[in-house]
């Protein structure tokens, strides 16, 4: 495992999705000692920076945490102050945020204009429409985008539906929706996502693969190890046939049978 990724309970409640409102809270200062405690790996917060303050931002960046803004209704100066304290990304862009708008960018609008921060994609077809996420990466430089899967138990299993904060969650047409269809992450996989980068946004398959593997090595600060073939990096490969059907994975230079025996 590389690390761990805590999306929430630091979120905005009019952004929440699908997060139980009875568990968000504000990000005081008590807690920033439990977020910078883990031992190894890294660590990976997805906050609303309206929530909390630019400081107490600084104090996570500082101490080694990836911080990304996610599920927030911030505004565009919110965004731009969280930014100047470090910042780094965007969790899910265009899903759970605020949008690009004539007279207030929000926070859509910032992740755009920021030439240094990353912004996570989940390419799909139904989390955002890829004629909006095409215009996307004509805005900025293409090496910040990220596929993420937004995945859940569903993916790979032949049961469609499962539970979540004693709600069901099924799928309908490859998402995931609770009981008033509001959507509960993704039904597909990362090759998945590849291919749908190549398909729906008319990426060259070289950039697409790219988006997931290098620049998120990258966004996490683990690019000098991770997500090239190349001597001194780990071993982590995928094999694939044209059509990005895959057929085999490494690990650490092992087969991920040989990596799951005991």
């Amino acid at each position: 495992m590389l690390g761990i990724h805590i999306e929430g309970p630091f979120l905005n409640a009019a952004r929440r999705g699908v997060h139980d409102p009875a568990k968000l809270r504000e990000l005081r200062t008590d807690a920033v000692e439990l977020l910078t405690s883990l031992g190894r790996g890294t660590t990976l917060v997805t906050l609303a920076p309206e929530v909390t303050t630019p400081a107490i931002i600084r104090r996570l960046a500082d101490a080694g945490v990836v911080v990304s803004a996610g599920h927030t209704d911030a505004t565009y100066a919110d965004i731009s102050a969280a930014l100047a304290h470090g910042l780094r990304g965007f969790t899910h862009l265009f899903n759970a945020m605020s949008q690009l708008t004539g007279r207030e960018p929000g926070a859509v609008g910032a992740a755009l204009e920021s030439d240094a921060s990353w912004c996570g994609i989940i390419v799909d077809g139904r989390h955002v429409d890829p004629v909006v996420l095409r215009i996307a990466l004509r805005c900025k430089r293409n090496d910040r985008f990220m596929l993420v899967t937004d995945a859940m138990p569903s993916v790979g299993a032949r049961r469609k539906s499962f539970r979540l904060q004693g709600r069901t969650i099924r799928v309908a047409d490859n998402v995931c929706v609770d009981e008033d269809g509001t959507i509960a992450g993704s039904n597909t996989d990362m090759a998945s996502a590849v291919r749908n980068t190549v398909t729906m946004l008319n990426v060259p398959l070289e950039q697409a693969v790219r988006m997931a593997s290098e620049y998120p090595a990258e966004f996490l600060g683990l690019g000098h190890e991770l997500g090239r073939i190349a001597a001194g990096y780990r071993a982590n490969l995928v094999l694939a046939d044209e059509d990005l059907n895959v057929f085999e994975t490494w690990i650490d230079g092992r087969t991920a049978r040989e990596s799951a025996a005991p």
